[in-house]
């Protein structure tokens, strides 16, 4: 299927490794020109160099980092700069420490809220106005299963992603009639390096091996299987498509139907 967004103008935040890459190069196999963004100037280039070389659309990078003041100035004149306004917006971060209720300081949980949930909708807010302008615009927001089903060991995400689910409906409703979508897109247990750091940190709350804490896992996935980030970024890629104009408002859960909930 053509997805409909081949010359499209797309930023995915986070971007160097993980979900934000694999929905980078998803975007980038359409036709969209991507705008890669993270903290590791070496590591973006190298990413861009792979994406530009296979040769459907083209790939650019900007070292930025979410907890800097100046992030949502930088990353908007970068975009302005490179591409004259924006089609599509992937809004992903980096997750937080895993830990308890008892663990989230104020300190913590305001350095989360920053990279996590209000410097997203900040710079969103600032790619509004050119996307009702042009009528057509995209805006997909990677969070968690465990804003449907709070994960345990995982508090301060558990907090703090929710807040986004309610943002992300909000402006869904505010923004439909202008030809833009919003979306919140649900990764269960896909096997990046994130997810090796969490299981790696429960097998050391627990005492068991890496190897049972991922069996154990693995067998309340209905699959019966980690997801894969190429799954998991052509999910990403549908909702920022053309065919997916009267997809808004919704959670999407890519989580092989481990989620209990209806």
């Amino acid at each position: 299927m053509d997805l409909g967004i081949k010359g499209k103008r797309a930023l995915v935040l986070a971007s160097s490794r993980g979900l934000g890459l694999g929905i980078a190069e998803a975007l980038a196999a359409e036709g969209a020109n991507v705008l890669l963004c993270g903290r590791s100037s070496d590591v973006l280039k190298t990413n861009c160099a792979g994406i530009n070389a296979r040769g459907h659309g083209q790939a650019d990078w900007l070292e930025a980092d979410l907890t800097d003041e100046e992030f949502v100035s930088t990353v908007s004149s970068a975009v302005e700069s490179r591409f004259g306004g924006l089609d599509i917006l992937v809004n992903n971060s980096g997750g937080p420490v895993p830990g308890s209720t008892e663990d989230m300081t104020p300190e913590k949980l305001q350095t989360y809220f920053l990279s996590m949930v209000s410097r997203l909708i900040t710079l969103t807010n600032h790619f509004l106005p050119g996307m009702k302008q042009q009528k057509w615009g995209r805006i997909v927001t990677v969070a968690s299963s465990g804003v449907i089903e709070p994960i345990s060991g995982l508090a301060l995400s558990n907090t703090l992603r929710p807040a986004l689910a309610g943002w992300s409906k909000s402006l869904a409703n505010e923004v439909g009639t202008h030809g833009i979508t919003s979306n919140l897109l649900l990764p269960g247990s896909i096997l990046t390096s994130r997810l090796d750091d969490l299981d790696g940190a429960a097998a050391e709350r627990t005492g068991k091996s890496l190897e049972d804490i991922r069996r154990d896992k693995e067998s309340r996935i209905p699959v019966g299987r980690y997801g894969t980030v190429a799954e998991f970024a052509a999910t990403a890629a549908f909702l920022c498509s053309a065919h997916a104009s009267y997809i808004t408002g919704s959670m999407i859960r890519c989580d092989g139907g481990a989620n209990q909930s209806v």
